[in-house]
């Protein structure tokens, strides 16, 4: 939002939330029905190919969006070292809004004007015209109007809404108000209206202008720099003609400099240039991958969860998963994303952070959750995670953070100089914490695991009593207590029906649904597992799966961990973290567990929170 928001600032139909697509419907319906209805003669097809041609530009909008953060995560080209956050995530979220606009106008245009139905293909004359209107005339306002938009009336009111984006991203070049947006389009529409007058226009002269300003807007935004150098060695001339992204950023990050739209010349010709930008483009183009210190290895989960990664659809990944309608609508595009991570043999880079004095990433595995519990795919996951392992230890990373225990890795590399962290001890201390003082038992539900081992000898070496509907159950956890604290290892049929004040559920996979009917009411479920259980019980609270809330000095932190909420990351993710920063030149894999205490003490020290109960 600008400063001082002017009048017009909020697009017309913002109250109508994802229902604003419905506006271009009627439209869309009639302009496929009389292609099909009416015969070859009559049927006018540049009106039936408006919609694809704006689900086109909606597509090459998201394949920019995904490119520029894969680049930038990776790293290499990078022009600004600054992350993102939400708010800008949220400010950029209605980057469609101004396809929206093009398709009401050119759908308006096609009823209200005779010249713009029935547009042929192509027409040669049209396109010389509108590429000479827009160098000669377009380019040459633009300039000036942007130095006007930079004057503190209109900056303060208007501009400075665009201009919030200090690190930009390809989406970052159509946020704007929607008076701002008009203005715009009157200007973009001189050519076409030009040439609508003319009657030289096409759909190739329409389309291929609308394309062309999209792509050179996506491009200049984007953060990392893709023009190479010998363009410019090859025909000098060409840094008047054509703008690069490292032009661009620096008109973001200077404020008064670089106003051109795509070509720079009328900076050069009005002394506008800025100082900085052979350094800066140079510079950029030199930059190389970074060399994390933390690598952060996980992998997808359900099929429709690429789309909420933050290389997918930025709005989505920026808040907690939670199933959509319209990704069913979208399962042919579901299934390709699934047969390409089944052919896809390598981690690939999600996210970068920093915080205090470490690189932090986060890599991929192209696999699913119900891939991991298939037999036979477990030995060409497990080639992947090695795969990755080796690649990091290459990379000179110190830590390395595993969903899953890495035994089977440092067995079979022993010269690993990379530390490998299951995060079992810290998530086993963030569930120690979320139990409320002063409980006196708890029902331990779900199958048994290395966390689950841990949590019940804590809890029996505190005095807590732990109860356990199975006694086959109870056999395998009182083997693992050596003989300690067996008294408090209950074996107890009758504790769901109990009615007491506070009933304190630990689960962890497998939990039944049955079993969660027969909880009292207001139960509190603290899973101990990854993933969180069903929620079945209105009458009862839910807790997160161990995480803890990073610190506000957590860098370029854009995009919640799957179902977790804004800034919160989970205990396995954190440990990495907090192992690396302190320097602990262990493992912690297998059977291997950490000091809980020594793990929960640092991590706090580091500025990490634990999560506050729900309450009802």
């Amino acid at each position: 939002m600008a400063s001082k928001p002017g009048i017009l600032t909020d697009w017309p139909w913002k109250s109508l939330g994802s229902f604003k697509y419905m506006i271009l419907v009627p439209w869309a319906v009639h302009g496929t029905y009389q292609f099909i209805a009416k015969g070859t003669g009559e049927r006018d097809s540049s009106y039936f190919l408006i919609l694809p041609f704006l689900l086109a530009r909606v597509l090459h909008n998201q394949i920019w969006i995904s490119l520029s953060r894969h680049r930038t995560a990776k790293g290499n080209k990078r022009i600004v070292d600054r992350g993102i956050e939400f708010e800008q995530v949220d400010r950029e979220s209605n980057w469609d809004d101004q396809i929206l606009l093009t398709g009401i106008l050119i759908y308006a245009s096609r009823m209200t004007v005779p010249q713009a139905s029935h547009l042929p293909l192509w027409r040669t004359d049209g396109v010389i015209i509108t590429v000479l209107i827009h160098a000669l005339v377009v380019e040459f306002l633009y300039y000036w109007l942007h130095r006007a938009l930079h004057h503190h009336f209109l900056y303060s009111r208007y501009h400075s809404h665009h201009h919030s984006s200090f690190v930009t991203e390809p989406i970052s070049s159509v946020i704007h108000p929607f008076a701002e947006h008009i203005v715009y389009f009157m200007l973009f529409a001189i050519p076409l209206v030009t040439t609508l007058i003319a009657r030289t226009i096409s759909m190739a002269s329409l389309t291929s202008y609308i394309m062309f300003i999209d792509l050179m807007n996506n491009m200049g935004h984007c953060n990392f720099e893709l023009i190479p150098n010998w363009l410019f060695t090859i025909f000098p001339p060409l840094k008047y003609l054509m703008y690069t992204p490292s032009f661009h950023s620096l008109h973001h990050t200077q404020f008064r400099t670089n106003y051109s739209l795509f070509m720079p010349i009328y900076d050069y010709i009005y002394g506008t240039v800025d100082q900085a930008l052979d350094g800066t483009y140079e510079t950029s183009l030199r930059r190389v991958e970074d060399s994390p210190d933390v690598v952060h290895l996980t992998h997808l989960t359900t099929p429709e969860s690429i789309y909420h990664l933050r290389l997918g659809f930025a709005s989505l990944a920026s808040r907690p998963h939670s199933p959509k309608w319209y990704t069913w609508i979208m399962w042919p595009l579901t299934l390709a994303t699934v047969a390409w991570t089944w052919i896809c043999g390598h981690s690939f880079v999600l996210e970068r952070n920093a915080f205090k004095k470490l690189k932090l990433k986060s890599w991929v595995i192209p696999r699913y959750n119900f891939q991991y519990l298939s037999q036979r795919r477990r030995e060409a996951i497990n080639g992947l995670i090695e795969e990755a392992i080796l690649d990091a230890n290459k990379k000179g990373v110190k830590g390395e953070e595993l969903n899953g225990n890495g035994e089977l890795y440092i067995q079979k590399h022993r010269d690993l100089k990379t530390k490998l962290v299951d995060g079992s001890s810290l998530a086993v201390a963030v569930v120690l914490h979320s139990i409320p003082k002063g409980t006196s038992q708890v029902l331990l539900e779900g199958n048994l695991n290395k966390l689950a081992y841990a949590i019940v000898h804590a809890l029996c070496a505190r005095g807590i009593q732990v109860n356990v509907a199975s006694k086959d159950e109870q056999g395998k956890l009182k083997g693992s207590l050596n003989g300690k604290y067996g008294g408090s290892l209950i074996l107890s049929t009758i504790y769901s029906q109990k009615i007491i004040d506070e009933a304190i559920w630990l689960v962890g996979d497998g939990l039944a649904e049955e079993e969660q009917k027969k909880a009292p009411k207001g139960t509190l479920f603290i899973p101990f597992c990854q993933f969180p259980p069903k929620q079945m019980r209105k009458d009862c609270l839910y807790h997160s799966t161990p995480a803890m809330i990073a610190p506000q000095s957590f860098n370029n932190l854009h995009s919640c961990e799957n179902w977790l909420p804004r800034r919160v990351m989970s205990a396995w993710r954190v440990a990495g973290i907090v192992h690396a920063l302190e320097g602990w030149n262990v493992n912690e894999y297998g059977s291997m567990m950490f000091d809980i205490e020594k793990a929960w003490e640092a991590t706090l020290q580091h500025g990490f929170c634990p999560l506050a109960l729900p309450a009802i």
